[in-house]
């Protein structure tokens, strides 16, 4: 049977484990799988861009609230601002000594991080820009979608791992290691094809920092 949709991967995983009385648990299987393929799949499909912006008005306009399925972040740039330039990382730490070290005055935005679900800007923004966020999200979670970009591309990756996460649950511990093989495998086919996709697009040019001569 085809394992397009939601319900499709519940009555596959029903079949698979050759079990009728797991309807009510299969969906937590799937859950665990997916919040498992969240940590370990790294894959270019999970970034995206998402832009917000300042509001000098608010008590503390340095603290931009971090989209809902933001994991990590790749780039942060004021996209209104000529040339439109990138935010540098600091820790928490170093931006709270760097915004020390310039009396805490306003300006615009050099440095972030991240500190929670929210995004800290320093210098404290002096006017509302504009940001873009390019970050990885959370794949969109089945129990809410009937589908989604994965199960499209990898149907036996949400098998094999719901498969594995439904083992302990019946106490089948031999077939643990059978499936945790095939979901690690697939796991591996996917990042090898997400790196080839971000670095085996065109011929490699090494570029150092500071001014070309």
């Amino acid at each position: 049977m085809a394992i397009s949709t939601y319900t499709e991967l519940l009555a596959a995983g029903a079949n698979w484990l050759a079990r009728d009385d797991l309807t009510s648990r299969i969906p937590e299987f799937v859950t665990l799988c997916e919040a498992k393929l969240n940590r370990l799949l790294f894959v270019p499909q999970m970034e995206t861009r998402s832009t917000s912006a300042v509001d000098t008005t608010d008590d503390e306009p340095e603290f931009i609230s971090l989209p809902s399925d933001f994991q990590t972040m790749r780039r942060v740039r004021l996209s209104g601002v000529t040339g439109k330039p990138r935010l540098s990382f600091m820790t928490q730490t170093q931006l709270d000594d760097y915004r020390y070290s310039i009396d805490n005055v306003t300006d615009q935005p050099v440095y972030f991080t991240i500190m929670g679900s929210e995004m800290e800007l320093a210098p404290t923004p002096n006017e509302d820009y504009a940001l873009e966020m390019v970050y990885r999200k959370n794949i969109p979670a089945l129990a809410s979608n009937s589908t989604n970009w994965l199960l499209t591309l990898a149907p036996d990756i949400y098998l094999y791992g719901t498969l594995l996460e439904a083992m302990p649950f019946i106490k089948d511990d031999a077939r643990v290691s059978l499936w945790a093989s095939a979901f690690s495998t697939v796991l591996d086919d996917l990042n090898n094809l997400g790196f080839k996709q971000s670095f085996d697009s065109g011929p490699s040019t090494i570029w150092l920092p500071g001014v070309t001569p």
